[in-house]
């Protein structure tokens, strides 16, 4: 059941996947740099009502950076959400969606170097949906 592991989970292997097993959360990744709340709502809410929506942040910049938690009223449908939403395409990307233990204040900050996600730094192709080059390759570009 479990594919996507969040290290700084307290507990071990089999709490976190206890709670993933009765969590109304999805963490929501792979958004463009400029997708809104909004967007997501509009989404999201064709599978139930949404409790609420916590867009990531850039750390730093608090701009945001590419992924959301999205939290249902019942079970049922985040499992909707889940089948019919994930690998649909929202501002011409692939949203990817995964079961969550529940979102706790902080967890909406990225956990890079530089206040983003840790992929964004070290991806070495332009996005234009998430912000052009990866972190590292900006600096080298810069740089030269």
């Amino acid at each position: 059941m479990l594919s996507y592991r969040d290290r700084k989970f307290p507990g071990d292997r089999n709490e976190l996947e206890d709670l993933l097993g009765q969590s109304t959360t999805l963490y929501t990744g792979n958004l463009s740099f400029y997708t809104t709340e909004e967007q997501i709502y509009e989404l999201f809410s064709k599978c139930g009502d949404l409790k609420r929506v916590v867009m990531g942040l850039d750390r730093v910049k608090k701009t945001p950076c590419g992924f959301c938690f999205v939290e249902y009223y019942i079970r049922e449908d985040a499992e909707n959400a889940m089948s019919f939403i994930n690998g649909t395409r929202l501002d011409d990307r692939i949203v990817r969606t995964d079961w969550d233990a529940g979102f706790i204040e902080g967890r909406q900050y990225g956990r890079g170097k530089t206040g983003g996600q840790v992929r964004d730094e070290y991806r070495i192709d332009y996005d234009p949906g998430r912000g052009g080059f990866g972190k590292i390759m900006q600096q080298k570009i810069n740089y030269n």
